[in-house]
């Protein structure tokens, strides 16, 4: 009986211990959210209008002048951004994107990857670590952004896409990635990065293209615009994974710390049961002790 107290004992120290460390790294991730939630936040409804022009540009241009990242052609070379963590224990995130990813190729570039022609951009260690290891042809140049992330190392990652692109190395790239909601809600997407998407026609809806006034040159205007713009939808992608990434963590902490003292007040309860039949059965050890001397 003793030696069930004592595993009990050591199972309760144990447990709390835990519980500690997800406590601790649950209000890590919530303080390093706030940044990251406030950094996409700010940012979104500026990228959104900026894609959102970007397509009425193509739209309205189609035939006009030569757009080299719009160029639509038969699919044969295809990159995929895979965007997850660095690190570990924030529940499903990345085993999400990576199957997202899985899901993509399988589904939509099944005819390129059996010939080989299917390339992975990870960012993140976690991205780069499964893709290397399954087999998968891998760009390796760039998993390490979100150690150092900014705008110019990002903006140098989306311009291998870009390159890659104009110089027929890829003729579709795709991000697969995390949007942020909140901090209990990221919503796994795969969006079209290149070539620049066309703005969606609703049937019955007006087609009137929109109207814009350029200056200077329609052509050194557009030519200049088209890789910032999308250098900003790129960092956006990755703006969104990071917020998800903290956001997802600091769940999984909460979740683990909820879990960590519901065992606990289990064991708690079997320890005391424990500790009482020792004391019940030590006291009858007592008195029948005490009666066979009397008797």
């Amino acid at each position: 009986m003793s030696g069930q107290l004592k595993e009990v004992r050591n199972r309760i120290k144990s447990i709390q211990s835990t519980q500690q460390i997800t406590k601790a790294m649950k209000m890590v991730s919530a303080a390093k959210l706030r940044r990251a939630q406030d950094a996409i936040v700010q940012m979104r409804p500026y990228a959104v209008k900026l894609q959102e022009m970007l397509q009425n540009i193509v739209s309205s241009s189609e035939g006009d002048i030569d757009l080299a990242l719009a160029a639509n052609r038969q699919v044969e070379k295809v990159l995929l951004v895979a965007i997850t963590s660095d690190r570990g224990l924030c529940g499903a995130y990345n085993s999400n994107v990576i199957k997202l990813t899985k899901q993509a190729i399988r589904e939509k570039y099944a005819t390129q990857y059996a010939k080989g022609q299917v390339e992975i951009l990870p960012i993140g260690k976690k991205a780069f670590e499964h893709f290397s290891k399954n087999g998968y042809k891998v760009n390796d140049k760039y998993w390490q952004l979100f150690s150092h992330l900014s705008f110019e190392n990002v903006k140098a990652a989306a311009a291998v896409a870009m390159e890659g692109f104009i110089s027929g190395e890829y003729d579709a790239v795709d991000i697969v990635y995390s949007e942020f909601k909140n901090a209990a809600t990221q919503r796994f997407k795969i969006e079209q990065f290149l070539p620049i998407g066309k703005v969606e026609v609703i049937e019955g809806a007006s087609t009137q293209k929109a109207d814009y006034i350029f200056e200077p040159e329609k052509d050194t205007l557009i030519a200049e615009l088209m890789p910032k713009i999308l250098n900003t939808q790129f960092f956006k992608a990755v703006l969104d994974g990071h917020a998800s990434e903290h956001g997802a963590r600091m769940t999984a902490m909460d979740k683990a710390t909820e879990n960590a003292g519901e065992i606990l007040r289990s064991l708690k309860i079997d320890y005391n049961r424990a500790r009482q039949a020792a004391i019940t059965t030590e006291l009858t050890e007592i008195v029948s002790g005490a009666a066979a001397l009397m008797g």
